[in-house]
């Protein structure tokens, strides 16, 4: 109990599983080992639900000083791909995590092969030829009973020699199956003779073409973790169902030649998954997206990915922390992205630079200002952290089309004709004349600046209601600026319609093809976070060369969630 129980500091309020696992301890069960796993198909790049999932299986691994190993579920080969394994492992460690080992379920695929084969010779399997529909309709239904295959009493030797030939390749897809014989009367529609082994022929990413049959989620789940030695399986609750059959395997599975000495067992639990507004979570549906090009592939910064969050501007800590607010418990429920927004937020607000940046530039000339002049201001960095950079100032500026307004209503205190505000960092100017095209469009203002008004000058301290950022003109640099929004359009509870593709958002991405942004943020490298002044919060993209900067609006400033929280 001494070597496994939890740090001081997070001797708190316990969630459900850390209950479980601390009444585990006390009572010394499984020596007083806490061993979890984080177990991907890799048929799929990971989201923000398999986030919550990693961080709870590592974290409690870590909090108890136990072991969390990754398992891939490599047990379908027409759906897996090195890529997928790749990606996942690329995840977890920008999360944060170090797992102890990495397996796979076809590490076991000889092992459960050997224990398929003492099933049938005990008489607790057999091959089935009938159509996967066919058992489909003979299962029943919760309040009737299924109907027994007409293979369910064929000879145990005939069986066994038939499992063996389809491992051979002498049968092809879909001819026949390996169920096993529990109850097809039971109350549980899993007993109902489940499928355990199906013929596939498509060559497996690690294996080959080395096995011609390939064991069902339920054949190979718990008896990994029982070789692996878990002790705790956490899952999602859909897998609550399930679990009278995961204790059934491992019973028979300890009885059987391949079991181990000892009272060891894995313990299956199960926690809410993660559902999250204006987006969806089914990989079936995000691959729908990629393969469509709905999404420019699955780290677009629109797609829910581990990936696409990354690229979006997302960072580990924010997710970390979000996972951690957001708990564990029994029920499923709606989490609102905004909470996710405030996270990351909260971590930018902390950690990124400030730098000025105008997605619409609107060139002022400052007519006071000499024209061959140019300055060089102070300006901080993070007023959190403190640090200083240099902003290049002349005669010529660019500020945000929307800091200017020729006829604003009632307390509009940004710029307008004969109105005033102060430039961050640098001086106060005054709109006197506005230039206008033969449209009628503006496309100049023509200001003077009150030259003493910059920091340490007379005027200083003169009170001005507004303060607007910008650009020097000729100093600035051009940047691609990508604005992201919700993928999916929701109610207004943040549910999603059932035709999702209806859903999309068609205004989930805007594009500003010259921006502009003082030139501190030459060469950076991506990943760098900014918080553009007065904007939002900004990355730089992997599409950036030294000729093209790309940034990537992550969050806007407005934080919605904090104001629900108070």
């Amino acid at each position: 109990m001494a070597e496994n129980a939890p740090l001081e500091e997070n001797k708190k309020s316990l969630n459900f599983i850390e209950q479980i696992i601390e009444k585990d301890l006390s009572e010394g069960k499984n020596n007083g080992r806490v061993q979890t796993r984080f177990p991907p198909e890799p048929n799929g790049y990971l989201h923000i639900g398999h986030a919550k999932a990693i961080c709870l299986d590592f974290g409690i691994a870590e909090k108890y000083r136990g072991v969390c190993n990754l398992r891939f579920d490599d047990t379908n080969p027409t759906k897996e791909d090195v890529e997928y394994v790749d990606s996942i492992q690329e995840d977890i460690r920008w999360l944060g995590f170090r797992w102890e080992n990495i397996f796979y379920a076809s590490d076991y695929f000889q092992q459960l092969f050997d224990f398929a084969v003492s099933l049938i010779q005990k008489g607790k399997a057999y091959v089935d030829e009938q159509s996967a529909e066919a058992i489909a309709a003979q299962k029943g239904t919760p309040t009737q009973a299924g109907t027994d295959s007409p293979y369910r009493n064929r000879p145990t030797e005939e069986s066994l020699d038939l499992f063996l030939r389809m491992n051979r390749g002498d049968f092809e897809e879909g001819a026949m199956t390996l169920r096993a014989k529990i109850d097809m009367a039971s109350p549980n529609m899993h007993f109902r003779d489940p499928i355990i082994y199906r013929i596939i022929k498509t060559p497996h990413h690690r294996t080959g073409r080395t096995w011609n049959v390939y064991p069902m989620y339920d054949f190979a789940h718990g008896q990994s973790d029982y070789f692996e030695g878990v002790t705790h399986s956490l899952c999602t609750l859909e897998f609550e169902v399930h679990r009278p059959l995961y204790d059934y395997f491992i019973d028979l599975l300890i009885d059987s030649e391949c079991g181990k000495d000892g009272d060891y067992r894995p313990r299956q639990t199960e926690f809410n998954r993660l559902n999250l507004t204006y987006t969806v979570m089914s990989k079936r549906k995000l691959l729908q997206l990629v393969k469509e090009k709905l999404v420019n592939g699955w780290d677009d910064p629109r797609m829910p990915t581990i990936s696409g969050l990354r690229r979006r501007g997302f960072t580990a800590a924010a997710l970390r922390n979000f996972c951690h607010a957001i708990g564990v418990a029994k029920a499923n429920s709606l989490v609102d992205a905004q909470m996710l927004e405030h996270e990351v937020r909260a971590d930018l607000n902390e950690n990124a630079d400030r730098v000025m940046a105008v997605l619409h530039p609107l060139k002022v000339v400052i007519t006071n200002y000499p024209e061959d002049k140019k300055e060089m201001l102070l300006a901080e960095n993070n007023p959190l952290h403190g640090g200083h950079r240099f902003v290049p100032f002349s005669r010529e500026i660019y500020i945000d089309q929307e800091d200017f307004m020729e006829e604003p209503p009632k307390k509009y205190f940004r710029l307008k004709p004969g109105g005033e505000v102060r430039l961050k960092h640098a001086y106060i100017i005054k709109c006197e004349e506005v230039i206008k095209d033969a449209a009628g469009c503006v496309t100049e203002l023509h200001c003077t600046a009150d030259l003493d008004s910059k920091t340490g000058g007379l005027t200083a301290g003169r009170k001005i209601k507004g303060t607007i950022h910008w650009v020097d003109a000729k100093a600035a640099l051009s940047a691609e600026v990508r604005l992201y929004d919700n993928l999916i359009e929701t109610d207004e509870s943040g549910n999603i319609p059932d035709d999702f593709i209806e859903a999309l958002n068609k205004d989930s991405l805007e594009v500003i093809e010259d921006a502009r942004i003082e030139p501190s943020v030459r060469l950076v490298a991506e990943g760098t976070h900014y918080q553009f002044l007065r904007v939002g919060y900004f990355v730089v993209d992997p599409d950036t060369t030294p000729d093209h900067i790309v940034f990537n609006r992550v969050v806007g400033l407005r934080d919605s969630w904090a104001k629900v929280k108070k």
